[in-house]
C-alpha cells in the first residue's frame, strides 16, 4: 500500500493521526460514523478503510483496560481461591471443579469461534456483539456478591460455576470481535504499536484494582500489619465475617468494565453493517469455512503460525497459570503475598505491552515472537530452579542466611530471586501477547479477519488444556513442582521452532 500524502509515518512509535478539519473522502471504505470526521487526507488503515482517529484508537485500547479487572479478581488471584477454600470448603476439589469448568467453556468458545468471528465478517459490525457481551459480563459480575457459603444463604455452586463459565466464555468471545477491529481502526504500522499500548492499558486497569483490593479491602481485613496508611477496617463497610471482602471482587470488576468501555462505545468506529441478516450471515458462514478448509493448501501460512501460536501461547499461559501455586507450595505464601505478587508484576507487564510495541515495529512481528518466546523460556528455567532451600539450583540455608529486610514479606533470597525473575516473565510474556495479536492482523485475509481472529481464540483456548496438562503430568510423573512447571519450556520450544517456517506475509484472499 502506498504511503498517504501529508502524514509523516512513525512506525517506531504510537504516532496517532492528528485531530484535523474533516471532509468526505468517496475513493474509500468507511466506517460506521466515521462520515462527519474523515479527516481532509484520509489515513489508510490496515484494511484499506479510513482509519479511525486518536481518539477512537485510544478508545479502542481502552476496552483492555476496562476488562482486565475481570482477569485479576475473578479469573486468577481473589475469586477462585475463595471459591475453593470457602465456598466449596475443599480447596483440591474446588480446584478440580473451577478448572473443569473453564476447561469445558474453553473447548466450547473454540468450536464457536470460528463462526462467530465468520458470521461477523458478512454483517459487518463487531460493536453490537460487544455491547451485547459486555452487558452479559456486567451482569454476571454484580451475581457473583450472592456467592456466599452455603447454599441455603447464597447461590449453590452450580451456580456460581455457571455465571464464571459465562463470564469466561464472554471473555473469550469479546476477544475475537475487539482483535478483529484493530487492523480497520489503525494503518499497518501503527497496528503494533497499538496492540502494545492496549496492553499496557490492560495491565494498568490490573494495577490499579489490585492496589485497591488489596489497601482497602484485603490488608484490613487481614490484621497482619499496622501501616499508618491503612484503613481501620476494609472500605465500604464490608464486613470479613460475611466473606464480603472476597465477594466484592464480582460486583468491583463489573462496575469498572461499565464505567471505561463507554469511550470505546461513544468513539471507535465501527465497520459499515452489510444488511445482511443473521440467518443468511450464519449459512453464508459456515459456507465460508467450509471454503476456508478447501483452500486450506493457500492459506497454509496461516495454519503454521495458528500452531505455532497454540504451543507457545499453552506453554505461556502455563507460566503465568502456575506462578501463585509454584509460589504457596514452595515458599508458602497466602493471600496477602499472593495479591502484592501479583501487583509488583503487574508495571512489568505494563512495559511489556510497550516493549512488544517497539519490538513489532524495530524488527517486525515475526522476530519479535521468536525474541519474546527465547527469554520467557530462560527466565522459566531460572524461576524453577529457586525454592525455598535453592538458588538456581545451588542449595541455600535459608534459616543461617537470614532475612533480607525488615519488609514482612518475600523475606529470602530464592524469594526476591523468584520475584525478579517472574518480572521478566511479565514482561516478556505480555509482549508476546502484543506482537502475536500484531501478527495475525498482518497475514490473514482482509476480508476474512474476524473469521481468522476467531480461529486465533481457538489456538488460544480451545488447545489451553495443553499447557495445564503438561505441567500436571510432569508433576505428577516426577513428584515435583519444579519440574512440573519447568515443562512449559516444552512447548515454549516447539512453538519456536514452527515459528520458523511462517512468513510475515498476508495471505491471499479466499475467492
Amino acid at each position: 500500500m502506498a504511503a498517504n500524502p501529508g502524514v509523516r509515518a512513525r512506525p517506531d512509535s504510537l504516532a496517532f493521526p492528528r485531530d484535523v478539519t474533516r471532509i468526505p473522502q468517496p475513493d474509500l471504505p468507511r466506517q460506521a460514523g466515521s462520515e462527519a470526521i474523515a479527516p481532509a487526507v484520509a489515513v489508510v488503515s490496515s484494511t484499506g478503510e479510513v482509519a479511525a482517529d486518536r481518539r477512537g484508537q485510544i478508545s479502542w485500547a481502552l476496552v483492555e483496560f476496562a476488562r482486565n479487572p475481570y482477569l485479576s479478581l475473578i479469573l486468577i488471584f481473589v475469586f477462585p481461591t475463595y471459591f475453593a477454600n470457602v465456598v466449596v470448603g475443599d480447596g483440591v476439589r474446588g480446584q478440580e471443579m473451577w478448572g473443569l469448568t473453564n476447561t469445558m467453556v474453553s473447548m466450547v468458545v473454540g468450536i464457536i469461534a470460528p463462526l462467530l468471528g465468520a458470521m461477523s465478517d458478512r454483517q459487518g459490525r463487531r460493536k453490537t456483539w460487544l455491547a451485547g457481551i459486555f452487558a452479559i459480563m456486567i451482569a454476571c459480575c454484580w451475581a457473583l456478591w450472592f456467592a456466599m457459603p452455603g447454599a441455603e444463604t447464597g447461590l449453590p455452586v452450580p451456580a456460581i460455576l455457571m455465571l464464571t463459565g459465562s463470564l469466561l466464555g464472554c471473555f473469550l468471545i469479546s476477544e475475537v470481535f475487539h482483535n478483529s477491529m484493530l487492523p480497520s481502526i489503525a494503518p499497518t504500522e501503527r497496528i503494533g504499536a497499538l496492540s502494545g499500548l492496549g496492553l499496557s492499558l490492560n495491565n494498568s486497569g490490573s494495577l490499579l484494582v489490585l492496589m485497591l483490593m488489596l489497601f482497602g479491602v484485603a490488608l484490613p481485613a487481614s490484621g497482619i500489619v499496622d501501616w499508618r496508611f491503612l484503613p481501620d477496617y476494609p472500605l465500604f463497610g464490608l464486613d470479613p465475617g460475611k466473606q464480603e471482602h472476597n465477594r466484592v471482587a464480582g460486583p468491583l470488576a463489573g462496575l469498572w468494565l461499565l464505567v471505561f468501555i463507554v469511550p470505546f462505545m461513544l468513539w471507535t468506529p465501527d465497520r459499515r453493517s452489510t444488511g445482511v441478516s443473521m440467518r443468511q450471515a450464519v449459512l453464508e458462514g459456515i459456507g465460508q469455512i467450509r471454503e476456508t478448509i478447501r483452500q486450506a493448501r493457500r492459506l497454509s501460512n496461516v495454519g503454521v503460525y495458528l500452531l505455532a501460536r497454540m504451543f507457545y501461547n499453552d506453554g505461556k499461559v502455563a507460566i503465568i497459570a502456575y506462578s501463585g501455586i509454584y509460589a504457596a507450595g514452595t515458599f508458602h505464601w497466602q493471600l496477602v503475598e499472593m495479591l502484592l505478587f501479583a501487583m509488583l508484576l503487574t508495571p512489568f507487564s505494563i512495559m511489556g505491552g510497550v516493549l512488544g510495541g517497539w519490538l513489532d515495529s524495530r524488527f517486525g512481528s515475526k522476530a519479535a515472537i521468536r525474541i519474546t518466546i527465547g527469554v520467557t523460556a530462560l527466565a522459566t528455567l531460572g524461576a524453577v530452579s529457586c525454592a525455598s532451600d535453592r538458588v538456581f539450583f545451588v542449595p541455600f540455608d535459608a534459616a543461617q542466611a537470614g532475612t533480607l529486610s525488615a519488609f514482612p514479606y518475600f523475606q529470602t533470597l530464592p524469594e526476591a530471586v523468584y520475584l525478579g525473575l517472574y518480572m521478566v516473565l511479565a514482561c516478556f510474556i505480555t509482549a508476546a501477547f502484543a506482537t502475536s495479536r500484531s501478527m495475525m492482523a498482518r497475514i490473514a485475509p482482509v476480508s476474512m479477519m474476524s473469521q481468522f481472529f476467531g480461529l486465533y481464540a481457538l489456538s488460544g483456548s480451545a488447545t489451553a488444556f495443553l499447557g495445564h496438562g503438561m505441567v500436571t503430568l510432569f508433576t505428577a510423573t516426577f513428584d515435583s513442582q519444579s519440574i512440573g512447571l519447568g515443562s512449559a519450556v516444552i512447548l515454549l520450544s516447539v512453538g519456536l521452532v514452527l515459528m520458523q517456517r511462517v512468513a510475515e506475509e498476508r495471505v491471499p484472499e479466499v475467492v
